[in-house]
């Protein structure tokens, strides 16, 4: 919702209270795909509930510390590497296959967005940013907290399947509230990141980035190989943004972001195994 805001076709606290519930319904209806992934697909053993636990506490205190610093991050990288970490802990073997894959989409997503966004924006050159682009630019919004639901549920939901606490969809269900209610609580810090420290956007750039974005993660979705929606995001941004001059991008605010991208997975994965060795040292079993 950062570009509606950013541009005035809806308030910030209107834009919360509909990216809670539309984040809540991919969550509940679309995530499957990802949080089978997430819960059998990364590692060869079955994780039991403290090495799950282990998982997302860490991922949570990382995502919260990038969250604090108002960096925006890859919770899904972030959960992944916590995931790789503890797994090597318990000497479990990694599904490095699915890993590499996932990093590929990860590399390319961010630069594809870039690509479209770029070549988007300049299909737009010549619509007029009035109200009712305005509003179109609001609809493509909430369609991005649906995929948001849906693409970044599985952090949680995956753990949750992984050890047949919940099926899939009731899983969802569940950690979509979990979305929904942070959303509400903690989500304004972000929207004015997004909003105004990145690029100098107009209704034309916004649109473009935005559809990118929804497209670049239903995609990903689609084939169970989850992304991050910052990514595709700021991908989007700054390609649309360079379609109208390289002024119009904050390459500062890039570089910062681009080193939370770079920093977060490496910091996750080395955080998980130091956790994890003590929890396994202390005769906690992390897989099964």
């Amino acid at each position: 919702m950062g570009m509606p805001y950013a541009l005035g076709a809806v308030r910030a606290r209107t834009a919360l209270g509909l990216m809670a519930p539309l984040a809540l319904a991919g969550a509940a209806l679309a995530s499957t795909k990802v949080a089978a992934t997430v819960g059998h697909d990364l590692v060869d053993a079955t994780p039991t509930r403290l090495g799950e636990l282990v998982v997302l506490a860490v991922a949570f205190a990382m995502t919260a510390g990038f969250n604090r610093l108002r960096i925006p991050t890859s919770t899904i990288q972030i959960l992944v590497a916590s995931v790789v970490g503890t797994a090597v802990a318990a000497s479990t073997g990694v599904q490095w296959g699915t890993i590499g894959e996932l990093a590929i989409v990860w590399v390319l997503a961010p630069f594809a967005a870039a690509a479209l966004g770029f070549a988007g924006a300049k299909a737009l050159a010549g619509v007029r940013g009035g109200t009712a682009l305005g509003g179109g630019l609001l609809v493509v919004g909430c369609l991005v907290s649906f995929t948001m639901g849906a693409n970044d549920v599985s952090n949680a939901s995956g753990a949750l399947v992984g050890v047949h606490v919940f099926g899939a969809h009731a899983a969802g269900l569940v950690c979509g509230a979990g979305i929904a209610a942070g959303v509400l609580i903690t989500g304004r810090p972000l929207l004015d990141r997004v909003a105004f420290d990145i690029v100098e956007v107009d209704r034309t750039t916004a649109a473009a980035a935005q559809l990118v974005q929804a497209a670049v993660v239903l995609v990903a979705v689609s084939f169970g190989l989850f992304t991050s929606l910052n990514q595709a995001l700021v991908g989007g941004m700054a390609g649309a943004a360079g379609a109208r001059g390289r002024d119009a991008v904050h390459t500062s605010t890039l570089l910062a972001i681009a080193r939370g991208w770079v920093t977060g997975p490496p910091a996750a994965f080395a955080a998980s195994l130091i956790v994890s060795l003590l929890v396994r040292a202390g005769g906690g079993a992390l897989a099964h």
